[in-house]
């Protein structure tokens, strides 16, 4: 029997929009398919998005979905060159997840949830423009959270979820 707590009773709320995205990530592996114990998870790596900085995949395939890791608005290449503004880093973080998309045979259009995360709220309208821009008239599922610091001093970070290329 599975027993469910809630995230709102013991995590604060940048921490409760990661459970979310972590749960609903686990959730459709492990109940997408009654098969899912015989899938196979394949990383995805790509030099045309900057490397993982850590012990990680830019993406993993599993059970028809690419998982793409929260990507920083780091161009590829090497080093951690950040583009000024928010909306060249939204549209620098989009291009990288558009990249590790295509590299596993999948794109921007396939996506089915996205996990934004601001530091700044304020900035919410122009990261919403450049997003728009890029999705065209395609509106994933998406969550948008604040988080008061993100790595090297970036303003956005982007995590998505996209069906798999066939």
């Amino acid at each position: 029997m599975l027993r469910f707590v809630s995230a709102q009773t013991i995590l604060p709320w940048n921490a409760r929009m990661k459970f979310i995205g972590t749960a609903a990530a686990i959730a459709m592996l492990a109940f997408t398919s009654s098969a899912a114990s015989s899938q196979t998870i394949r990383s995805i790596e790509t030099d045309q998005a900057p490397p993982p900085g850590g012990h990680y995949s830019q993406a993993v395939v599993a059970n028809g979905f690419v998982f793409v890791s929260g990507q920083l608005p780091i161009k590829p290449g090497g080093g951690h060159e950040i583009p000024a503004g928010i909306e060249a880093q939204t549209r620098q973080a989009l291009s990288n997840v558009d990249a590790i998309l295509r590299a596993a045979n999948s794109s921007l259009d396939r996506v089915v949830s996205v996990t934004v995360y601001v530091t700044d709220i304020e900035n919410w309208p122009k990261v919403n423009r450049v997003y728009a821009d890029m999705f065209g008239k395609h509106r994933p599922a998406r969550v948008v959270a604040v988080s008061s610091k993100l790595h090297f001093g970036s303003l956005v970070e982007i995590q998505a979820i996209a069906l798999a290329g066939k």
